[in-house]
């Protein structure tokens, strides 16, 4: 017989682990699901069971399967799920070539080359996911390398080996408990967004625009306005937000690594982190539950991520503030769209409880705290130099107003207005950037990755 001495550590960790999850260690596996804010439901033990089990046969990289995000996601959005009428369908169609009509007329950029969807909510998950994960992954990374460091750091003696061996391994179950709590919550968005722009960025491919037609529905609900008025006025803020996209390419890649930077630069609070890992019962997972949902391992922000959040919650409303400005004008002739405009911006300004698990979780709102103020200021550029002049200003991430022109727009109202008239200004930044973007010297190439604004 071979000498037990001589087993490899990580196939020792492996066949523990193996028997924990065959439920031979004594421990509930629906208690470890409370302690990674899991559902503790018997579908949602088996999945996470299954997602373990899958992390322990494919662990010999430490990646993350998202899979288990999805699967997760899909499985929570298929719950309650009414598959949309033919009717509400070619309602929502209808909605949408109107709504294209009606952009035309105030606004010269140009129509989405992709025809709108109607997505069911796990249609959004699956389409949607792709996106979450990018945001996620170095936070998920960040949670699965500091529990690795806790435990190797905890382990009694004799299983020291034991835990530095595994350390791949270890970053697979991590990863998977983690992945499976993104899910729950990319699950829970899909029955509280109407639309692919409703979170504010881009998360379909090729700037889709689409509208969930049973959110659609309970978005409406209580607002007593007529259904067509509602539908007409998603469609149009959803293909306004889709064009926006569509024409300024250089947006959506300045926004997801806006998000990147800033979740690259989060470290998890080992101190704390330990202080769970000493205490923890497996009988009573409360706190350690409470600490992987409510956001207190991610220490506060550093300054580097507080100058990256400030720039990209500018860039969340300019383009938010923009919709509003021009979805407000092609809707006029709907009734009541100022009362539905107005309840999407408190939607937008508060957010959903899944917005706020998402936030929690990777330690980022995707809230445009200065929607208002970005709104007023498109308007009055609108008001000053038109329609053309004011989708000008996205041909470049270098002459899009910052968060000073929010604040105060007269200078730069100033300056469009002069050249407007013909007028030549004193150059400074803007108008130098302005002119070289004009005489095609500065264009941003497909391989260029835009500044951050």
């Amino acid at each position: 017989m071979p000498d037990e001495s001589d087993k490899n550590p990580e196939d020792e960790f492996r066949d523990m682990l193996r028997q924990f999850l065959a439920g031979n260690a004594g421990i509930d596996p629906s208690q470890l699901a409370g302690a990674a804010g899991l559902p503790g439901d018997p579908a949602s033990v088996n999945a996470m069971i299954s997602q373990l089990r899958n992390a322990l046969q494919g662990a010999g990289d430490g990646k993350i399967n998202w899979q288990a995000a999805t699967d997760q996601a899909v499985t929570l959005a298929t719950n309650d799920a009414v598959p949309a009428s033919t009717q509400q369908r070619a309602a929502l169609d209808q909605a949408f070539s109107v709504a294209a009509l009606w952009l035309d007329d105030v606004t010269g950029i140009s129509e989405l080359t992709n025809v709108p969807r109607l997505l069911t909510r796990a249609e959004w998950a699956r389409a949607t996911m792709p996106v979450w994960s990018q945001l996620a992954e170095p936070v998920a990374t960040s949670i699965s390398d500091a529990l690795t460091g806790v435990l190797r750091d905890q382990a009694p003696e004799e299983f020291q080996g034991m835990v530095e061996n595994a350390g791949a391994l270890l970053r697979s179950i991590g990863g998977a408990l983690f992945a499976m709590q993104l899910g729950q919550v990319v699950g829970q968005l899909s029955t509280e967004v109407v639309s692919g722009g409703d979170i504010g960025i881009p998360l379909l491919d090729d700037n889709q625009a689409a509208i969930l037609p049973q959110n659609a529905t309970a978005f409406g609900e209580g607002l007593d306005i007529p259904d067509d008025q509602v539908q007409l006025y998603l469609a149009v803020r959803e293909i306004a937000h889709a064009r926006l996209f569509r024409h300024a390419r250089w947006l959506r890649l300045h926004l997801i690594s806006s998000i990147t930077e800033f979740a690259r630069g989060i470290r998890i609070d080992t101190d704390r982190l330990e202080s769970l890992a000493a205490s923890f019962d497996p009988s009573n997972p409360e706190e350690l539950r409470q600490a992987m949902v409510d956001g207190s391992l991610i220490p506060p922000k550093t300054d580097a991520q507080l100058g990256t959040l400030a720039r990209l919650e500018t860039t969340l409303a300019l383009v938010e503030g923009w919709v509003d400005v021009v979805t407000a004008r092609a809707s006029s002739r709907l009734p009541k769209a100022d009362a539905i405009a107005e309840t999407v911006r408190r939607r937008r300004a508060t957010g959903g409880p899944a917005e706020s698990a998402f936030s929690t979780l990777v330690g980022l709102e995707l809230r445009p705290r200065r929607l208002r103020e970005a709104a007023s200021m498109w308007q009055q550029i609108t008001d000053a130099v038109g329609d053309e002049g004011r989708d000008a200003l996205w041909a470049h991430p270098d002459v899009l107003p910052t968060g000073e022109d929010i604040d105060d727009p007269a200078a730069l109202i100033a300056r469009l207005e002069a050249r407007a008239r013909g007028e030549v200004p004193e150059p400074d930044d803007f108008d130098t950037a302005l002119e070289d973007l004009l005489r095609g010297e500065n264009g941003p190439s497909k391989d260029d990755t835009p500044p951050v604004v």
